[in-house]
C-alpha cells in the first residue's frame, strides 16, 4: 500500500511539471529587443582586458645583478609566427601609432636607442603624415596643377619591429631573466613606381610605459577566437619570432658591420646559444 502511494505521488508530480511546461506562454521567453544601437558582434561584452591589471616588474637590487647582456632583435612581421602583428582589424603598428599620436606613449628619437631624446609634437606629426603630390584639374581653364596633400602613413608598410632587451642574472633568485626595454616600428619606403627604396625606423617607444595600454588590446589567435591573451601577455611570454642583429660590444657594432647574409643570421644564433649556455654553465652536476 505504501509503495502504491509513493508511485501515485511521483506520477502526480510528473504530470504537474509537464502541464506547467506546456502551459508556458511564448511571451514569457526573453528575447533580445531591437534598438537603435549597433548590434553586438559577439556573444558577450568583452571587458576582461579593460578591467585587467598588469603585474608590476620586480625591482632587483643592483648588488644582485651579477651578469647582464643587452640584445637587439628584429621581428619580421611576414614570418608565420608573427602574423598576429598584422591582424587587419587592429594591427599592432596602428595601436602604437595611435597612442603616440594622442600622447599616451612618448616617442624617442632614433639618433640613439637610449630613450634620451624625446620627439616634439611637430616631429611626430612629420613622421605620421606624409606629403603626396596630386594632379588637380581646373574645371574652368582645364589646366593641370600639382597640389600637395598630407596623408597618414599606411600601417601595412610596417614590416618589421626592432626590440631592445636586457638579459640579466639575479643572484638573489638564481634566475636568468629578460626584460624588454623598447620597441621601434620600421616602415618600408617605396618610390612612385612601387619599388622598395629603404627602411625607415620611425621612433623608439619605451616598452615598460606601454604595458598598461597593450594589456587592453586582445591578440588574434587562429586556434581560439575567445582567447583573452593581450599584447602585453604576448610580448612578456615571448610568443614572437625574431633574429638578433646586435649585442652589446666595445665598438657598438652591429652584426652586419662584420658579417653578411647567412653568416649574419648564424652569428645571431650563436649569440642566443651563448646566453643559454652561460646559464647552464653556472650549475655543476
Amino acid at each position: 500500500m505504501i509503495k502504491f502511494f509513493v508511485r501515485f505521488l511521483m506520477l502526480t508530480a510528473c504530470i504537474t511539471i509537464a502541464t506547467t511546461v506546456q502551459a508556458q506562454e511564448p511571451e514569457t521567453i526573453t528575447e533580445s529587443t531591437v534598438t537603435d544601437e549597433a548590434p553586438l558582434d559577439d556573444i558577450v561584452e568583452r571587458t576582461l582586458n579593460v578591467e585587467k591589471r598588469i603585474l608590476a616588474y620586480d625591482k632587483p637590487r643592483e648588488a644582485d645583478l651579477m651578469w647582464e647582456k643587452r640584445i637587439w632583435r628584429v621581428l619580421d612581421l611576414r614570418e608565420k609566427m608573427n602574423f598576429p602583428f598584422s591582424y587587419p582589424e587592429e594591427p599592432f603598428a596602428q595601436i602604437v601609432l595611435d597612442n603616440v599620436k594622442n600622447g599616451t606613449f612618448k616617442a624617442y628619437s632614433t639618433v640613439n636607442d637610449k630613450f634620451s631624446i624625446v620627439m616634439t609634437p611637430k616631429e611626430i606629426e612629420g613622421k605620421l603624415l606624409r606629403m603626396d603630390t596630386v594632379p588637380v584639374f581646373d574645371p574652368e581653364t582645364y589646366e593641370e596643377s600639382i597640389k600637395i596633400v598630407p596623408n597618414e602613413v599606411n600601417v601595412e608598410d610596417f614590416k618589421r619591429i626592432r626590440v631592445k632587451e636586457i638579459w640579466y642574472f639575479d643572484s638573489e633568485t638564481s634566475m636568468l631573466n629578460v626584460r624588454i626595454l623598447g620597441l621601434a616600428p620600421i616602415r618600408d619606403v617605396y618610390d612612385d613606381n612601387g619599388n622598395f627604396k629603404y627602411e625607415d625606423v620611425f621612433f623608439w617607444v619605451y616598452y615598460p610605459h606601454m604595458r598598461k595600454e597593450l594589456a587592453k588590446h586582445r591578440v588574434f589567435l587562429e586556434d581560439n577566437d575567445a582567447s583573452p591573451i593581450t599584447w602585453e601577455d604576448f610580448m612578456e611570454m615571448r610568443y614572437f619570432s625574431s633574429f638578433v642583429y646586435k649585442e652589446s660590444n666595445v665598438k657598438d657594432n652591429r652584426i652586419q658591420d662584420y658579417m653578411s647574409g647567412v653568416d649574419a643570421l648564424m652569428e645571431g644564433e650563436v649569440i642566443k646559444s651563448n646566453i643559454f649556455n652561460w646559464e647552464h654553465d653556472l650549475w655543476e652536476y
